[in-house]
């Protein structure tokens, strides 16, 4: 097939998702209330109890929930996948004349847009409780292209993930066994420097921590900092894993 051939299926299956979104509109929770819900809680629960030198807690805190939720969004992307595989839908796409790589395609394109807005509902949310970035237009756009970056990355570690396990439930397990602790032992919510030794060492150099800071500096700064050329390289070095790895797995799946 073409690759004009393979763009259009593309942009078939961005629409029907997009389709499937509004008539299943519950979808859009994971990025629309709960990140909502994390803002409010660490910013009036936690806030008053957790200093930062030299800035508010809220600043702090916007960049740890950008990237958590970008990171979420991404990954949940195997559960869709796996629905699909689940009820029987990738088998009539099988059928038809099309690009069978536009299903993959088309849902983590889909989920690139979910991650979008879910960038926009915190920053508005966040401005609203008191955050302030200072990192003006070309550090917002650059915080926003990283996290944007390494949610597309996570979206095709979900595909290999729904390929591989069996049921969209079990998934969801993994997915909250797997993000969840790399989200609380990285700096997104406190510094690193208050862990202990051998959390600490760990916490400085795992990914999400990379992103989270580089965002950070971003945001508030206009620089990337000296985690920025990390934060990239480990977004485009999980693409250059996980891409190939979630098309044969797809490609297993399917062929059984």
């Amino acid at each position: 097939m073409s690759l004009g051939w393979w763009l259009r299926d593309t942009l078939e299956m961005v629409r029907r998702n997009l389709l499937h979104i509004r008539r299943t509109p519950e979808l859009l929770l994971d990025v629309t209330v709960q990140p909502v819900m994390f803002v409010v809680l660490f910013r009036f629960v936690f806030g008053g109890a957790i200093q930062i030198a030299g800035d508010s807690y809220v600043n702090y805190l916007m960049a740890g929930i950008f990237v958590q939720t970008v990171a979420f969004a991404g990954v949940y992307t195997g559960v869709l996948l796996a629905n699909d595989l689940k009820n029987g839908m990738i088998d009539r796409f099988r059928s038809l004349p099309m690009s069978q790589a536009s299903v993959l395609t088309g849902r983590t394109m889909t989920d690139l847009l979910r991650a979008m807005l879910a960038v926009a509902v915190m920053w508005g949310i966040g401005s609203l409780v008191g955050f302030s970035p200072q990192g003006g237009v070309g550090g917002a756009l650059s915080a926003v292209g990283i996290m944007l970056a390494f949610g597309f990355a996570l979206s095709w570690l979900g595909v290999a993930m729904g390929a591989w396990v069996r049921t969209p439930e079990a998934l969801q397990g993994l997915i909250f066994t797997t993000i969840f602790p790399l989200t609380f032992a990285s700096s997104a919510f406190v510094p690193t420097d208050t862990m202990p030794d051998w959390l600490r060492v760990f916490a400085e150099n795992q990914p999400m921590t990379r992103v989270i800071n580089a965002v950070r500096d971003l945001i508030l700064g206009g620089s990337g900092g000296p985690d920025l050329v990390p934060a990239l390289a480990w977004s485009f070095g999980a693409l250059f894993v996980f891409f190939p790895l979630a098309v044969w797995l797809y490609r297993r799946r399917i062929s059984r």
